[in-house]
Order: structure tokens, then sequence, then C-alpha cells
């Protein structure tokens, strides 16, 4: 049985990720629903550089991102890419659980991080005995798909200095990016000289710090000017 303040801390991260699954406006969750959510979540905790999930697995579990950042990547002709980050509240995992998909790239922390896990027998029932949680979850894949499709057009033909500055401004936590620049590259799919370059222009206009696998944004309406020229 669990103890009273390890029951507090379960219904935290429950309304936590009820915040991270959809609208609340549009689909409530009733206590109960947390309360089941609650039941089923196990915290996982990983180090810099662990591996979450391979290439090729079937999906164990639905990670969402309590504290932290995981990398997705996958193994080509080019070597690794990475081909995208995953932040607090970012799930992983759910969409290959629904359609009975492998793992089409592997998943790994980035620091240190905190998932909290919903494993595959668990994720089943509630969205099978729980309408307000299936459509609750119904909602953030759609909104993960619409965020997906519109950063793919709104980047499609533009010139490398907008796609790096919007890459940049999504990507930041407090004005800080911490991804390398082979990473910022291959998530855009180009070169990492030609990302350095950019970079290395940006920071002479003041617009930003380079250090060591990371940037720090110092001017961010600037850097949103980038995004939409006049």
């Amino acid at each position: 049985m669990r103890r009273s303040s390890d029951q507090s801390a379960a219904l935290r991260d429950a309304l936590w990720v009820s915040r991270c699954v959809g609208r609340a406006g549009t689909t409530p969750l009733r206590l109960e629903d947390v309360e089941e959510l609650a039941r089923f979540i196990r915290v996982r905790q990983l180090a810099a550089g662990e591996p979450l999930a391979r290439v090729g697995e079937e999906p164990a579990a639905v990670c969402i991102v309590r504290e932290g950042c995981l990398e997705l990547a996958v193994h080509g002709s080019a070597g690794r890419q990475v081909i995208q980050t995953l932040r607090a509240g970012d799930i992983d995992g759910d969409i290959q659980m629904l359609l009975g998909l492998r793992m089409p790239y592997e998943t790994r922390a980035i620091v240190d991080t905190t998932c909290l896990m919903l494993d595959r027998a668990a994720f089943e029932e509630l969205l099978a005995t729980h309408p307000q949680v299936s459509r609750r979850w119904l909602t953030s894949v759609s909104q993960r798909l619409a965020r997906s499709h519109s950063r793919l057009t709104s980047l499609l033909g533009e010139p490398l200095e907008i796609q790096v500055a919007q890459l940049l401004l999504e990507e930041h936590v407090d004005g800080v990016v911490n991804l390398t620049q082979t990473t910022v590259a291959a998530l855009l799919g180009v070169r990492r000289p030609s990302v350095n370059r950019v970079l290395r222009r940006f920071a002479a206009r003041g617009l930003v710090e380079l250090s060591y696998g990371r940037v720090h944004i110092l001017d961010t309406a600037a850097l949103g000017r980038v995004t939409s020229p006049a």
C-alpha cells in the first residue's frame, strides 16, 4: 500500500500528465480519471547518455518527459542523425503503441532526465475504460501531428538563416538551447559548417552567444524578427 506522501506525489504527477495531453476545457478529466492515472504512473530516472528505447524494439511503455531532455535519432548512410528533441511535457511511444509499430528511432537522455512511464497494459486499460482520458490523448496526438506539419510547411523553401532562428526559438529553455551545432544541423537536414556560419553571424550581431554544446539567446525579439522578414 502506498504511503500518503507517495500517493500525493503520484496525484501531482497524474495532474501534470493530464495537462500535457490535450485541452482541459474541451475534455476535462474527472477525479477518478486522475486517480486511475496516478495508480499506473511510474517514475523512471535516466542518466545523461542512457538509452530509453532502441530502433526496432516494440514500445514497452509510453513516456512523458517530466524534467530534462531526450533526443530521438536514426542511423543512416551519413551516420547517426538526431531527428527530434523532447522536453518537459513531451510524449513518446504512444503513437507506435497505438499503431502496433516498432520504434523507428532510438531514444536516449541528453542530460539527467526524469520520465513518467505508462506501461502498455496500463495505457491500453486507461484508454479502454476511461473515455475522457482517451479523448484527451486523441487531442494530444492530433496537436503533435499538427505542430509537425506546421513546422515542416513553414520551413520549406526558407533560407537557412530563418530555419536556424526558428529552431533556436522553439528549442530554448530560459534562453538556452542545449544542443550541439551538429544536432542543430541534423534537425534541419543540413551540414554543420553551414549552421556554424549562420550562428557566427547571429553572434556578431549580438543575437546569441555561443559556447560548447549550447547557444545562449541574447535578444529573443531580434531573433524573432529574423524569422519574419519584412
